[in-house]
């Protein structure tokens, strides 16, 4: 049913924001949240079964290990103590602005992206003590590496805190340095990980599918209006 707005011209009732109405936004969204699962189920299985891909995930690790000041600097951005403290002012920033703006349930985005900080531990933890997978050699005798924590933690944090910013980022280029500027974090979480021999790349490979999946999930929560 078609309406007139104040000035007698027809209009129609946006659609709701949130999870995708059309067929090829379900089916975007579906792939967008489905590939990133089946890849981990992959990862997964090839180290549980020592598989060729984990095989070649070790040989490969073999190559790139060379430590130095540079690729430590990188791979510390994952710890807690640097990537969650950015996240946290960028929930204080986001719930203020929000909460200015008399929104209803300012503080649901705000909460939502902690929470899912909050998570990390409780499905890295128990996956390390699953799947116990030993690391690199330089690491010494012991499991436990496998997702990398850190990966994961530099994800969601670095990740959730431009999620919460794109609304209040004023033109396109903002928004896409925003982009640019967490995927370079987490690229060079993981090429410091690496390169300094603390995780094998299957596993930082497998925190970004997880987490990609989680912030999807946030995505799509975030969109979606208060009832």
């Amino acid at each position: 049913m078609r309406h007139t707005d104040p000035v007698g011209r027809p209009r129609t009732t946006p659609p709701v924001r949130g999870w995708p109405t059309t067929p090829s936004g379900r089916r975007a969204a579906l792939l967008l949240l489905g590939l990133p699962a089946l890849l981990f189920a992959l990862i997964t299985w090839q180290i549980l079964a020592r598989g060729p891909l984990a095989r070649a995930d070790e040989r490969l690790s073999d190559s790139l290990v060379h430590r130095g000041a540079p690729t430590q600097f990188l791979a510390d951005l994952g710890n807690i103590t640097v990537a969650v403290p950015v996240l946290a002012l960028v929930l204080l920033y986001v719930a203020r602005r929000a909460r200015a703006t008399g929104r209803d349930h300012w503080w649901r985005p705000a909460a939502a992206a902690a929470l899912l900080m909050a998570a990390v531990p409780l499905w890295v933890i128990p996956l390390k003590e699953l799947i116990a997978r030993s690391g690199p050699p330089i690491m010494g005798p012991g499991t436990g590496f496998y997702p990398s924590g850190h990966t994961a933690t530099a994800s969601i944090a670095y990740g959730a805190a431009v999620l919460l910013l794109l609304p209040w980022l004023r033109g396109a280029l903002a928004r896409r340095a925003a982009v640019v500027v967490a995927v370079a974090l987490n690229m060079g979480v993981a090429f410091g990980l690496v390169r300094q021999g603390y995780h094998w790349p299957l596993d930082v490979a497998a925190s970004w599918c997880v987490c990609a999946l989680l912030l999807s999930s946030l995505w799509f929560r975030m969109r979606r209006p208060a009832r």
